[in-house]
């Protein structure tokens, strides 16, 4: 009887406990990713040629307590070396773990190699060699607190890697994994098996090799107990032809009733070249579908079990949660009283299926947490209520009184919703046949939890009520932007959508930044400058995108500058009055630092707009732009390149901003307040979205 050790992927040792018991296996005792176990060298050979869950049988040479790196060295030159490495072979050392005197699992590799080249250096008078990339024999060693562990590898290349797999598509199962699933779910090797969205065919290339009772192992070329001096290439025979013979029979007396399907066909040949290379391919049939084309394919009650996609950013999710929400609904039309196994690393996806699982299960995908969950679809199954219904009826009622208003101002942009609903707190806004939903933050007396369900659920809701698919809907987290962060990139896909605002054409980019390049709500502000502008030299500072300068140069302004400290927005700016037929002399681009160029140019301008953020980082006043502190100094800056006669927008999104009007007195300018005149109708449940002033000069410019 000899000490083994099997490792696998953590959530699976209950498994691996059970199948290796079956294998012949005694003394079983469980632990983190793997299952130490005792058997003899036949049990050893069939666990490697058996074992679906594993991912490495390793022979334990040693265990011992390790104080010291001298503890280390004298423990694994104590090991009989001479008896697992034959003269002329090369090995290599893996370490991992560490205590406080071994902190670098390379110097810990580095202690056990040389402790086995002086062993049988002095036993044989020759020095071994060391391969790391491909030794005939590897070592394995771990340190845990004080404990090490020295273990021989019998697998060679791990046991997940059947042998069958020629080309995998994106982000595909381990074959232990996938095995896993398929026995969590329950699945009777007799009943019919789905896979709505196949990828490469895993789960079903290893239900096939369950039905056909073929050994998982029987197509690796290589093991890494072939190399070592205790191989007994004999019993290694006959447990390879006992499988054999097992194969041959199960692969005839297999029915073919496991189904793929998958809406890339390059991922569907990789399938079936998979499958032909695992010889199961007579046992699976792959077809080209989409899950909104997905139906029962015959007859009797069976299991639908699946990998679907699980993206990890939050600009994926839209697109996700149609996916299942479309899968739940065509689970109960076409699946009714069918067992439902799902794997996914978001619970709050397969909440979107809208089914109450039975059991679930924690696995890891690599060092990625999952959740299987097992479901039976109700003979009886009827389509799911609504979700969030309030906030359905009241997107609907939004989406009908707005649609036929934006239509008649020739409005391409504009928002839909604006956390109408407090339990429901985000910003929807239509851009073209897009969706953009901004999530604002939840109070913290919500809990992390519920706060996304909501907002998954208001996801869900909103593409249903308007009809938007999941890829062009946008999402994003508004959080307060200081300084740079304003500019700094979320994405780099440089995808631009032309849109229509009254008589100009704009360019927005829905995904690469936190802000699209249009601000909605100053809408009709642009407006009012271009019917202000004609004949009008007009600047527009703080200018993001231009959008304003647009509308001032489609009024017939005179000239236009256009001021900002960013390169990017300005040559943005510039691609808007370009779009717009606005190009030539009269219109001036001008990257600086707003209040620095203030105080250092000449000119003066008849219409003045600057919309300046709330708070900046500024190389003036203090370091810092607050623009309650400091709206005055910059009011008066503006004050002295305006003209006689000349008018200066002023407008902000401080809530609760506070005119000065005092200060504003003594510096010979008046102010009046038209903030509710420039409030657009799809803002109208938001009147401190922005406040918004007209400044003139109160007494004769001097």
């Amino acid at each position: 009887m000899l000490p083994f050790f099997a490792t696998c992927p953590k959530g699976l040792e209950s498994l691996l406990t059970d199948e290796l018991h079956n294998l012949g296996a005694t003394e079983l005792q469980e632990t983190v990713a793997g299952v130490a176990f005792k058997g003899e060298l036949a049990t050893a050979y069939r666990a490697c040629m058996w074992s679906r869950l594993a991912s490495r049988i390793m022979l334990q040479l040693a265990d011992f307590t390790m104080r010291d790196d001298m503890d280390l060295y004298l423990g694994a030159a104590n090991i009989e070396w001479e008896r697992h490495i034959q003269e002329g072979q090369t090995f290599a050392v893996d370490f991992s773990g560490g205590n406080n005197a071994i902190t670098n699992t390379q110097y810990g590799a580095l202690k056990i190699k040389d402790a086995i080249v002086d062993r049988l250096s002095k036993r044989r008078g020759e020095r071994p060699s060391v391969d790391k990339r491909a030794p005939d024999i590897r070592i394995l060693a771990h340190l845990k607190r004080n404990q090490l562990s020295i273990t021989l590898d019998l697998s060679g290349p791990a046991l997940h890697q059947r042998g069958y797999r020629q080309q995998a598509g994106e982000a595909p199962l381990k074959e232990n994994l996938a095995a896993a699933i398929l026995l969590r779910s329950g699945w009777d090797k007799g009943s019919p098996l789905v896979d709505p969205m196949c990828g490469s065919g895993t789960l079903l290339i290893e239900a096939a090799l369950m039905a056909a009772d073929q050994a998982p192992g029987l197509l690796r070329p290589r093991f890494g107990f072939m190399a070592w001096s205790g191989h007994d290439a004999g019993l290694w025979q006959s447990v390879k032809a006992e499988a054999t013979v097992r194969a041959t029979r199960g692969l005839k007396q297999a029915e073919p009733v496991l189904f793929g399907f998958d809406q890339d066909q390059r991922v569907l040949a990789f399938a079936r070249d998979n499958a032909e290379a695992a010889g199961v391919a007579h046992l699976v049939q792959f077809r080209e579908g989409t899950v909104g084309s997905l139906e029962n394919p015959g007859g009797q009650a069976g299991w639908l079990i699946s990998n679907p996609p699980y993206g990890e950013r939050l600009s994926d999710f839209p697109s996700l949660l149609g996916l299942h929400q479309l899968l739940g609904e065509k689970l109960r039309a076409e699946f009714k009283g069918w067992q439902v196994s799902l794997i996914s690393s978001s619970p709050e996806l397969l909440s979107c299926l809208r089914l109450r699982h039975e059991k679930s299960y924690r696995l890891f995908n690599g060092a990625l947490a999952c959740e299987l969950r097992n479901y039976r679809i109700a003979e009886d199954a009827r389509a799911a209520r609504p979700v969030a219904e309030d906030f359905a009826n009241r997107l609907a009622k939004n989406v009908k009184a707005l649609e036929k208003w934006a239509r008649s101002e020739q409005i391409d942009c504009y928002r839909l919703y604006d956390a109408d609903l407090p339990e429901y707190n985000a910003a929807i806004d239509r851009y073209r046949d897009h969706l953009v939903i901004q999530e604002y933050a939840a109070p913290k007396t919500i809990p992390e939890h519920k706060a996304r369900a909501r907002f998954f659920d208001l996801v869900q809701t909103a593409m249903a009520v308007t009809g938007v698919p999941g890829d062009k809907v946008v999402l994003k987290v508004r959080a307060r932007q200081k300084g740079k962060e304003q500019y700094e990139k979320l994405d780099r896909r440089e995808q631009w959508m032309e849109v229509q605002e009254h008589d100009a054409c704009l360019l927005v980019n829905l995904y690469d930044y936190l802000d699209t390049g249009l601000f909605l709500d100053h809408r009709p502000i642009r407006k009012r400058l271009g019917e202000l502008a004609r004949g009008k030299d007009v600047l527009n500072l703080f200018a993001y995108t231009g959008t304003a300068t647009v509308h001032a140069g489609l009024g017939g302004a005179r000239s236009t500058t256009t001021v900002d400290m960013s390169r990017t927005y300005l040559a943005w700016a510039e691609r808007n009055m370009q779009l717009n037929g606005l190009r030539g002399r009269e219109h001036q681009f001008i990257q600086a630092d707003c209040l620095s160029w203030l105080t250092k140019s000449g000119g003066d301008y008849d219409l003045i707009f600057v919309d300046p953020p709330t708070f900046s980082n500024s190389k003036r006043m203090e370091d810092s732009f607050d623009v309650q502190r400091d709206h005055i100094e910059l009011l008066h800056l503006l004050s002295k390149r305006l003209r006689p006669g000349g008018l200066l927008i002023f407008s902000n999104n401080k809530r609760n901003f506070k005119m000065d009007m005092d200060a504003l007195v003594e510096l010979g300018l008046n102010a009046t307040n038209i903030s509710k005149d420039t409030l657009p109708r799809d803002f109208a449940r938001n009147p401190q979205i922005h406040n918004c002033w007209e400044v003139r000069w109160s007494r004769p410019h001097e």
